[in-house]
């Protein structure tokens, strides 16, 4: 699935080397295509006041759309 970039979209995965979870939200800031044709996303995270905690590169089956029947949350790193 594509998505737009600059949008806010979940984590569908761990990423414990970032120290984040499933569910934690993420800014879409590029998109790309790696050579064997895996499409990818470059994403940014933010903590719960606006700093940058995180910016890498994931697998576009790695985002899942945010849905209306959820509901944001905060949680320690």
């Amino acid at each position: 699935m594509k998505f737009e970039l600059y949008t806010d979209l979940a984590l569908a995965c761990d990423l414990p080397e970032h120290r984040l979870r499933r569910g934690d939200i993420v800014k879409l800031v590029d998109h790309h295509v790696a050579p064997d044709g895996m499409e990818g996303y470059s994403i940014e995270v933010f903590n719960a006041v606006g700093d940058t905690i995180a910016v890498t590169a994931v697998p576009a089956n790695a985002l899942e759309a945010l849905r209306e029947d959820e509901v944001l949350s905060a949680r320690a790193l």
